[in-house]
């Protein structure tokens, strides 16, 4: 298979180099250690990318899987040019240190990465912003997020009915920051896109610099075909100046191709794709056996909840695994656990060991 070559911006991971320590909000000391990669021009990226008439690769936020190892998987290795950390509840991230702890953390080799909030208002979205300004790209506004519990505190897709809430959101963080801070606000829909393209305008004239617009109504489900037609038309209305961005039903690079030719969008946004195929967008139809091996390594030098790499490893094996034995890693308890289950079954390397990150295949054992 030929394999695109890297992104604008996108930078090769030298394993001879040791790994740089995570990086947490709370302690000043680490401030220095925040890196290039971070920092990088998201803007930047985008005018190069359209200079190059092609789209920006983003990954979607992703409720407790785009955290620090899979981002450092896809983005140093498999062509994802931006990715966000998930929907974090800005009161608790502002209020609470163990909040911050558990929901952020980077390293020298994250990046470009755009820190994404659920806030009902402007106080709470700036608060929030100051944490994170320094270590990230950029800072995102949810009015997606359908969960119900977090609707009914004012944050995410009910949004989408109080255009002057986030109007004034947008226009006060981007009054206190400036052009600091790189503003994304991420929609959806409404069943009249007239209103969903007075929306962006808006919006735009805030002060935001990207749109995401993934391309259901509130409650439609993911078995509903995203609406093309109407992030066309938010893509023609708004200046050009402002970078828009689709998202929905993006699982294969094809689909890239058709969601570019029919939206004129400058980024398409993945999700369930990239939890299935975290190489979708370097030109993999399935998942390489390499990027198990590398998420495994990062979620062991970098930490993260079992059950959210169990989760990603079930859905990353879709194509290596049969599904009883995919019902069977469900059922395991620990890393530990996992380990023992994996290399009886694979042959798995470590980082260190030679070959490892190299394969394509599965390497399966039997």
């Amino acid at each position: 298979m030929t394999v695109p070559q890297k992104p604008p911006g996108h930078l090769a991971y030298d394993y001879s180099m040791p790994l740089p320590p995570a990086i947490t909000v709370d302690d000043p000391e680490t401030l220095p250690l925040t890196c290039e990669p971070c920092k990088t021009s998201i803007l930047s990226l985008f005018a190069k990318a359209r200079s190059e008439n092609r789209p920006l690769y983003i990954a979607a936020p992703m409720v407790r899987y785009t955290r620090l190892p899979f981002r450092l998987l896809i983005q140093r290795h498999f062509a994802v040019d931006v990715a966000y950390t998930p929907m974090m509840i800005a009161r608790e991230f502002k209020n609470s240190k163990y909040a911050r702890e558990a929901d952020f953390s980077t390293c020298k080799l994250d990046g470009p990465v755009i820190a994404q909030f659920g806030a009902p208002n402007a106080e709470e979205l700036v608060e929030a912003t100051e944490f994170v300004k320094d270590y990230v790209a950029g800072v995102g506004l949810n009015c997606g997020c359908p969960i119900k519990e977090q609707n009914q505190e004012g944050i995410g897709a009910v949004l989408m009915q109080k255009i002057d809430v986030v109007e004034s959101m947008v226009r006060v963080a981007r009054e206190k920051f400036g052009r600091s801070v790189v503003l994304d606000v991420k929609i959806r829909i409404h069943s009249d896109v007239d209103r969903t393209v007075d929306f962006a305008k808006r919006v735009a004239a805030a002060g935001a610099d990207i749109i995401t617009v993934h391309g259901r109504l509130h409650k439609q489900r993911n078995s509903v075909p995203p609406n093309l037609e109407a992030i066309r038309r938010v893509r023609e209305a708004v200046p050009r100046e402002i970078y828009v961005v689709a998202n929905g039903d993006c699982f294969v690079l094809a689909d890239v191709k058709k969601i570019v030719e029919i939206t004129g969008v400058d980024g398409v946004m993945a999700a369930r794709g990239l939890l299935q195929n975290p190489a979708l967008f370097a030109g993999y139809e399935n998942t390489p056996w390499k990027a198990v091996e590398l998420l495994w390594a990062y979620a062991m030098e970098y930490g993260s909840p079992f059950k959210n790499i169990q989760y990603l490893i079930v859905e990353m094996t879709q194509g290596l695994l049969t599904k009883q034995e995919r019902a069977d890693l469900r059922l395991v308890k620990n890393y530990q656990q996992m380990e023992e289950w994996l290399d009886e079954r694979f042959i798995m390397k470590r980082r260190g060991e030679v070959g490892f990150a190299e394969r394509d295949f599965d390497g399966y054992r039997r």
